[in-house]
């Protein structure tokens, strides 16, 4: 008999009590009865997926959740992302993320520049490279505002930068790079100013009302990253359903297969019905499915909590419950729903507070006969503190 396991994954979902929900988080305002159902038919607790003294970020939390510890083998956010663009890193290649964010009176005013679309993303890095790429400085491409940039023979390590999401309407120059060797990354952040002020793409942008992309900026730098094989560590094969690069890159890292949804944004339109069936359907073939949705942490970020309640509640209508029916015609299987780091409205940035989860299936009991969310989490009286011990527990049936 081969069990089966499914994560879900609401990034940034976790939130805290909110005037316009009547004290309640996005989460207990949302309509989840599938969350809900969950949760009462097996437990939920709370789990911390950042360790004490690390950024609070996708990357630090989502290794976590996949049961590697960050604190042995995080090496950075950007080197995640070369792997899922395939990008081969040197040993002595730094890799940075590459954001294209809108500043506005000398403040971050938007860590996305409006959401920039991919095409329009690529004109404005494909001229950037046609400028500033050299022997030791290379751009690379990706989706919408999400770019990289790999620096060759330069070292890094006494350097400080900070995400431009944790950022959003504070002063842009008390959150340059900072340390040694920080002056070659603000003088490409600054060059990039010049060359995007009159783009023809930033004039239409601003033409239609649209944040005009100001500058790139670098930060989550680190080195080539390597995991052990999931297949290896805990004997599941596995598959991930993301629309974000970083996911794919941890995705990769790991061995899990990619699989691909037509109309997955990584955004609060995302095909939620599609990442749905490409869980249920990869059931047939993995043993376990791994399926993250951006949408709230976006929504997070722009502090928006009726688009964050709406992407839950989509989350829970078209993933979380058809998913945990079709679990349910085999002959063992798990489900765990939970946030990997609260990305609260009032902040617009991640914070390191443990997460709720709902877990259930083959010898889970019920244990606390109430809805999925933050309160009843902290009422149950589980917490697991070191979060990479969760997937070993997960798996064991």
């Amino acid at each position: 008999m081969t069990a089966k396991y499914v994560i879900i994954v609401p990034d940034g979902a976790a939130d805290d009590p909110l005037e316009c929900f009547d004290g309640k988080t996005v989460i207990e305002a949302a309509r989840t009865p599938n969350m809900d159902r969950i949760a009462m038919d097996g437990r939920q607790g709370l789990m911390r997926t950042v360790p004490t003294g690390m950024t609070p970020g996708s990357d630090v939390a989502l290794m976590s959740l996949l049961g590697y510890d960050p604190a042995q083998s995080y090496t950075g956010r950007a080197p995640i992302e070369a792997v899922a663009q395939q990008i081969p890193l040197a040993p002595d290649d730094w890799v940075f993320r590459c954001n294209l964010v809108t500043c506005a009176d000398g403040k971050m005013a938007d860590h996305s520049a409006g959401h920039i679309s991919t095409k329009e993303a690529l004109g404005i890095i494909e001229e950037l490279k046609s400028l500033l790429d050299s022997t030791s400085i290379r751009f690379y491409p990706g989706v919408s505002y999400r770019h990289l940039c790999v620096i060759n023979g330069v070292d890094f390590s006494k350097v400080t930068t900070s995400p431009p999401h944790d950022i959003i309407g504070q002063k842009v120059a008390k959150h340059l790079p900072k340390g040694k060797q920080a002056d070659l990354l603000n003088d490409l952040m600054a060059r990039s100013g010049q060359l995007f002020e009159n783009h023809p793409i930033n004039r239409v942008r601003r033409d239609l009302g649209e944040n005009p992309v100001s500058t790139i900026w670098l930060w989550g730098q680190g080195q080539k990253a390597v995991l052990e094989r999931f297949s290896k560590k805990y004997g599941k094969r596995g598959a991930a359903i993301t629309a974000v690069d970083l996911v794919r890159g941890l995705a990769r890292l790991v061995g899990f297969d990619l699989i691909s949804v037509e109309g997955a944004t990584g955004y609060i339109d995302t095909n939620y019905a599609g990442k749905g069936q490409a869980a249920i359907d990869a059931l047939e073939k993995y043993d376990l499915v791994f399926v993250h949705i951006e949408a709230p942490d976006e929504a997070g970020h722009s502090g928006n909590p009726q688009q964050k309640k709406q992407a839950i509640e989509r989350i829970d209508k078209l993933i979380v419950g058809p998913v945990y029916e079709a679990l349910k015609k085999y002959d063992s299987y798990r489900i765990l729903v939970m946030p990997d780091h609260p990305t609260p409205i009032e902040l617009r940035s991640h914070t390191a507070e443990a997460v709720p989860f709902a877990l259930a299936g083959a010898g889970v009991k019920g244990v606390l006969e109430q809805p999925f969310c933050e309160r009843y989490s902290r009422e149950s009286g589980l917490t697991i503190e070191k979060g990479s011990d969760m997937m070993e527990f997960f798996l064991k049936i």
